[in-house]
């Protein structure tokens, strides 16, 4: 089984949301449903960003490697590089 990591980010405000899953487009439904308390404000959200894994713990160190970047310029490089274009 493949796990991703993702990132969403609010259509509302422009936050974003980094997360684990096994399936990023039904946790991303779960998310715009309100499951979660730290991003049932901000909906609706969007995924702009997922990455596989083969386990769930590279899945979640990879998480926790982006949390700790704690810049939305180098996560919105990673989004743009993902996407095919150059970083500023």
């Amino acid at each position: 089984m493949k796990y991703y990591t993702y990132i969403i980010q609010s259509e509302k405000d422009g936050r974003y949301y980094i997360g684990y899953a096994a399936d990023p487009h039904l946790r991303l439904q779960r998310h715009n449903e309100g499951w979660s308390r730290s991003t049932k404000g901000h909906s609706p959200w969007k995924l702009v960003y997922s990455e596989a894994f083969e386990s769930k713990s590279k899945a979640l160190a990879r998480e926790r490697q982006l949390k700790s970047w704690k810049s939305r310029k180098a996560i919105e490089d990673l989004i743009t590089c993902h996407a095919g274009g150059r970083p500023d």
